[in-house]
């Protein structure tokens, strides 16, 4: 990737980093994701917000998994 290309990458508004975070912490959570794809998001994403979307995700996870075994019993 070339010094241009890195520049306007970097260039993204704020909300869109954000919606880029939850994405890659989405796919990341799935196991799937295009080798293109996690370049350039190694390349653009702060690795606090992914840290952080990452826990909310997994909290939520948890969570949801026991409202799932409340419900069931």
């Amino acid at each position: 990737m070339n010094h241009k290309a890195k520049a306007e990458l970097k260039a993204e508004p704020e909300n869109r980093a954000w919606w880029r975070s939850i994405k890659a912490v989405a796919w990341a959570m799935l196991g799937v994701r295009d080798g293109g794809e996690y370049q350039r998001d190694f390349a653009q994403l702060h690795p606090l917000q992914v840290i952080a979307i990452g826990l909310v995700a997994i909290f939520a996870l948890v969570l949801g998994l026991i409202a799932l075994v409340h419900w069931m019993v």
